[in-house]
């Protein structure tokens, strides 16, 4: 078996090129863009929770094994 032949130095610029790229679009783009939608939803949250008559999305007894498995019927009915 003869051993690889050497990389040429194109694919290495072009690989580099494109991994520095990834990293910007990553680091530089989506991540603020999901802290700042995640900072809104507890925005949103915390307004909601302030109002009165604040009914919370699930209740501690919603969360249960049963409940998950009831006919949307049922669930609708609460």
């Amino acid at each position: 078996m003869k051993p690889k032949p050497r990389v040429p130095l194109w694919r290495w610029l072009t690989w580099s090129t494109i991994l520095v790229a990834a990293l910007f679009v990553f680091y530089v783009i989506f991540t603020p863009f999901w802290m700042a939608t995640r900072a809104l939803a507890w925005l949103a949250d915390y307004r909601a929770r302030r109002r009165p008559g604040y009914r919370p999305p699930v209740r501690p007894g919603d969360a249960t094994e049963g409940a998950a498995h009831a006919a949307p019927s049922q669930a609708s009915d609460r």
